[in-house]
């Protein structure tokens, strides 16, 4: 029958007809136009003749690519795309199996001119929007063998580009044609991914110059690399969160395989493309399974158990870990509720591992050394796009794992406390101090002050430096970090403490004041401890210096810091150099800071004079903090600061300093520990309230008499008003002074006598009450068995007119 009808071209269906006139007698003539035209047109005005159409043009394209006539294909392909184009019936589905057939016989060729026409025709294809979905659609060949063409070798390097390019653009093709429909094809299965991914990835790894540019826009599509970004940037912008991971997989499995975490800027800069194309909302997920591919590296397999060797090189997590650092940032922000610490505690647990690991060889050590900066290091991005509430709840989480210094910590603990210190304190830079109670809560703030007792000086360097950072509000930190007897000294201002700082002073400052005095006296003090111990006080100072308290608290502790090296038998001669040096320095601070000239002159003499017989007590050049110093075996009382002269001049400054508490010693105690000793604070803020004469029973409300007479109005006027109080102060001060020198038994015996004159007194009050009187019935009322309701009872003498002892009511 097809021989008859190619002899009578009469007989032949005329859509075969038509088709047959598109094509010239010579192909360089290229495609017939008006032929063209009336093909268009009739498959318009029928439409139920396209899948005839386009089997007939499978067939002649079949025919052309086995005779090797490819000027005929060209001109084939050519009909077919403008055939797409132009009808876009139902029935276009299966004029479309007919194109995908030709497409594919096309892409078999091993000819690359046959294979980038096919390319382009399914591109042109896949950019039209089809108004019914075919569901047995299939495109596995398509994604096989545009995969392999991004693999392409050829020896033309031209060739070789415009192969990959389109490759590329094909896996393009086939995801838009895909993605958008559910029903369709699914193109996130394992399958598809593990041949696109790795091909989108092969030609971006071949261009390192790309690396250098910002990941976060589309760039030209001229060169394979750039093709290959964008079209992943496309794929990651359409993922849903159920199908990120079968997009991640295949890229961590690509940088597994070929080695390309160390070094990791190929790794960084395509995480970064994943980031910034990937919805927002999904962000977190990349970050959750890049931590679970670092949990399976550090993961010891059975056979690696006995060797207590990390099954993956460390390296290789550093690279994970700085891949995340450099990522955590763009994910941190949508990363809400359990997420985050759900990440700080795996990082945490990783440091934990890493400083388990025992090795001999010195290269491991520092690769696994690097791994914990690294660790620490992507800690403190993340936590830097953290608002402050959730830095504060990862520094409390992150110092609930920090094991608290013993007597017998080993020295895996040390280093752990080191490694975790390090980390609290990189996430301590990223938080601004606003309150100082919002900075130190309770919780927080009283292991970390254990901590500033620690048995390793590292260790307690690195609590000091935890307190500067949250201490320093003012950026004044650089200008406290060295010790400074001489000179002027750097422009500080100090604002006035708040209400809220003051309290938070009130509350928890004997316990700071007190875990430093401990911490001076351990013997193992390096020069970095006594100028971070420096530093702390110097900012105690400027951020609460404003409230006279404070500073008189600083000063008592320095003053008994002074007094250690004539005490103290265990420490060093160095050591007793360092705490004058210590002193020295804080006073000259002060000195400066308060501006007031009798203080700073007395500073500038102590310091002349040890400059002429006692310079090994004052700072030099070295960095040592006078460690390798020798101690004079006398110290004259003209090289040492005086409590005496200190007072006197902050006394006669005009200010509100109750100098009376600087002349106490200072004993260190802790917050809710009860002794004999008390704080002069604590003893100023002693008040007795006198209970109504209501409360005795019986006794009716009577006011004293008052004694108004011309000569009472006169001495009145002719007293000074402040006599009586300096009178009350005076009282008052011998009070407390007795209750400090006094001895305890003294006290003790005074206090049995006092009360023993106070019961006496109670009871002459009690007898003068009437036996009638019912003590449980309130004052004023009528007894209930009393007949007389008017009746009252005798007149006791007036409850304010008893004399109490001074000490029972201070």
């Amino acid at each position: 029958m097809a021989g008859c009808c190619g002899c009578c071209s009469a007989l032949r269906p005329r859509y075969r007809r038509l088709v047959d006139n598109i094509y010239p007698s010579d192909p360089q003539d290229g495609l017939v136009r008006n032929n063209m035209e009336k093909l268009t047109f009739y498959a318009l005005s029928s439409p139920e003749k396209l899948d005839r159409i386009g089997e007939y043009l499978a067939w002649k394209v079949s025919r052309d690519i086995a005779r090797h006539k490819h000027g005929y294909v060209i001109i084939a392909m050519e009909a077919m795309d403008q055939l797409l184009l132009a009808c876009h019936a139902q029935s276009l589905n299966l004029f479309v199996e007919s194109f995908l057939k030709m497409v594919q016989k096309l892409l078999e060729c091993h000819e690359a001119d046959m294979q980038l026409l096919a390319a382009q025709s399914f591109v042109k294809f896949a950019n039209i929007e089809e108004d019914t979905p075919s569901y047995h659609r299939r495109y596995d060949f398509f994604v096989s063998k545009f995969s392999s063409l991004c693999h392409n070798s050829h020896d033309d390097l031209e060739t070789q580009r415009c192969l990959r390019v389109a490759g590329l653009k094909g896996i393009q093709g086939v995801v838009r044609k895909t993605v958008s429909d559910d029903l369709q094809v699914n193109i996130w299965d394992e399958t598809h991914m593990e041949k696109i991914i790795p091909s989108l990835l092969f030609n971006m790894q071949g261009h390192c110059g790309s690396l250098t540019e910002t990941p976060d826009s589309p760039q030209e599509e001229a060169n394979p690399w750039s093709l290959a970004e964008n079209c992943l940037r496309e794929l990651m912008g359409r993922a849903t969160f159920g199908n990120v991971r079968s997009v991640i997989r295949p890229v961590l499995k690509h940088l597994d395989n070929h080695e390309l975490w160390e070094p990791n800027d190929f790794a960084v800069h395509t995480f970064k493309i994943i980031m910034y194309s990937i919805q927002a909302q999904y962000s977190y997920a990349v970050i959750q399974i890049l931590m679970s591919h670092l949990d399976e590296k550090s993961r010891l397999d059975e056979t690696e158990r006995k060797k207590k060797k990390l099954r993956a090189d460390a390296k290789v997590r550093t690279g994970i870990v700085n891949v995340l650092a450099n990522i955590v940032s763009i994910a941190a922000g949508e990363s809400i509720g359990p997420s985050v610490l759900e990440i700080f505690n795996s990082l945490l647990n990783h440091l934990r591992h890493s400083i388990d690991i025992r090795t001999t060889n010195e290269t491991d050590l520092i690769d696994e050394k690097h791994f914990q900066d690294c660790v620490i290091n992507t800690l403190g991005e993340f936590a830097n796009n953290l608002p402050d509430f959730q830095k504060i709840e990862i520094m409390m989480f992150i110092m609930g794992k920090v094991p608290l210094p013993t007597d017998e910590s080993q020295e895996a603990d040390v280093l752990l406390q080191k490694i975790l210190l390090k980390s609290l304190l990189k996430v301590g830079t990223k938080y601004r101090t606003v309150q100082m109670c919002q900075a130190f809560p309770s919780a927080f703030l009283q292991p970390l002050l254990q901590m500033s007792l620690a048995s390793d000086p590292a260790v307690r360097l690195v609590v000091q430096q935890i307190l500067h950072t949250l201490l320093d509000r003012h950026n004044y930190l650089p200008s406290l970090t060295k010790v400074c007897v001489a000179g002027p000294l750097p422009d500080i201002k100090i604002e006035k403490c708040s209400r809220q700082d003051s309290m938070f002073f009130k509350k928890n400052g004997p316990d700071f004041l007190m875990h430093h005095f401990e911490s001076v006296q351990l013997a193992n003090n390096t020069a970095e401890n006594f100028q971070a111990i420096y530093t702390t006080l110097s900012l105690i100072c400027v951020e609460f210096g404003t409230d006279s308290d404070v500073l008189i608290e600083l000063l008592r502790l320095i003053f008994a810091i002074q007094e250690l090296p004539a005490k103290s038998t265990l420490l060093s001669s160095g050591q007793h150099c360092a705490m004058h040096i210590l002193v020295a320095g804080f006073l000259y601070f002060l000195g400066h800071l308060t501006a007031i000239p009798s203080f700073c002159s007395h500073v500038d003499q102590i310091v002349k004079n040890r400059l002429e017989s006692a310079h090994q007590l004052l700072p030099d050049d070295s960095f040592t903090f006078g460690l390798f110093n020798s101690l004079p075996e006398t110290i004259d009382e003209s090289v040492l600061f005086s409590s005496t002269v200190i007072a006197e001049s902050l006394r006669s400054s005009g200010h509100t300093y109750d100098t009376t508490r600087l002349l106490t010693p200072y004993i260190p105690r802790r917050v809710g520990q009860v002794t004999v000793t008390r704080s002069i604070s604590d003893l100023n803020s002693i008040s007795v309230e006198v209970d109504s004469v209501n409360s005795s029973p019986g006794i009716p409300r009577r006011h004293p008499e008052e004694e108004i007479t011309v000569e009472s109005l006169k001495r009145m006027l002719a007293e000074s008003p402040t006599a009586k109080r300096q009178a009350e102060d005076e009282r008052r001060l011998r009070i407390i002074e007795e209750f400090r020198t006094a001895a305890f038994e003294d006290l003790v015996a005074k206090a049995e006598q006092q009360t023993v004159d106070l019961q006496n007194k109670l009871n002459e009050i009690f007898g003068k009450v009437p036996a009638a009187v019912d003590i449980s019935s309130r004052p004023n009322s009528p007894h209930p068995n009393s007949r007389d309701e008017h009746r009252q009872a005798p007149l006791a003498p007036p409850v304010c007119n008893i004399k109490f002892p001074s000490h029972f009511i201070y």
